[in-house]
């Protein structure tokens, strides 16, 4: 008898389940009858400049200028720029350029990772964080630095100095802004010291195998990437730059 009832109890509920998977089903064709959804487009006119041209400048001391159609086009096409909780510049770039025409080439995503950064710091704060953003342009440029040396040189380096202003300015997002915001209140300088000493070792490894490089030029190479990582040593202030650049660098150089 009780195996009865349990059998009896379990098919009423895959045939209640049944029911209401037919009803939502039935709700959703009556609510989209035959119709594909349709993103809403989003109305950012706010972000529009009245200005007949534009100059976009950064710390690197580039400049872009736009006039006004095209600047309030880039606006109206690229939403991704003024999203309340933004992505990092690499998936909003992949999120934000399906067709990879206007940004395609690698200088147009240069291009794309410097407004990036220019709609992000609008938004950041321009002054209220120059100095932390100038440190961790510092910060990333001489990791860049210290692998282009390691890898010779390449194409990648030289992309790699504008699109650290995204980097940079996607960090400044995610700076804990008050004191009480840092939970890892605790000395860094052990972790700081042995990270340093993982940048130096680096460079010794990389001496044993450098075939590129003469003897007598390997002392002023390697003084010349040890005075890279000593600026690193001076820059890195905090547990949240540390954290960066150590985000940055695994993220960004991984070879072997």
């Amino acid at each position: 008898m009780k195996k009865t009832i349990y059998i009896l109890t379990i098919t009423i509920g895959l045939l209640s389940c049944n029911n209401q998977s037919k009803q939502v089903d039935k709700t959703s064709k009556v609510d989209n009858p035959g119709t594909v959804t349709q993103t809403k487009k989003i109305d950012n006119s706010k972000y529009y400049t009245q200005q007949d041209t534009i100059l976009v400048t950064n710390e690197l001391g580039d400049s872009a200028k736009f006039d006004k159609v095209n600047f309030n086009n880039i606006i109206d096409k690229h939403p991704e720029f003024f999203e309340e909780y933004p992505d990092n510049p690499d998936q909003a770039y992949f999120k934000g350029n399906d067709d990879k025409k206007e940004f395609g080439s690698e200088i147009g995503q240069d291009n794309y990772y410097i407004l990036y950064a220019y709609f992000l710091k609008q938004r950041n704060g321009v002054k209220e964080f120059a100095e932390q953003r100038r440190k961790l342009i510092d910060i990333y440029t001489n990791i860049n630095s210290l692998f282009g040396h390691f890898e010779y040189g390449g194409t990648y380096f030289g992309h790699q100095c504008s699109r650290i202003l995204g980097y940079a300015e996607y960090s400044i997002y995610l700076m804990p802004k008050n004191k009480e915001d840092i939970i890892k209140n605790y000395d860094i300088t052990r972790q700081k010291e042995l990270y340093i000493k993982s940048l130096r070792q680096l460079i010794e490894d990389e001496s044993k195998i450098d075939l590129n490089t003469i003897e007598q030029e390997k002392t002023k190479r390697n003084k010349e990437l040890t005075e890279i990582v000593d600026k690193l040593d001076k820059l890195i202030t905090g547990i949240f730059y540390l954290r960066r650049a150590q985000e940055f660098q695994y993220e960004h150089y991984e070879y072997y």
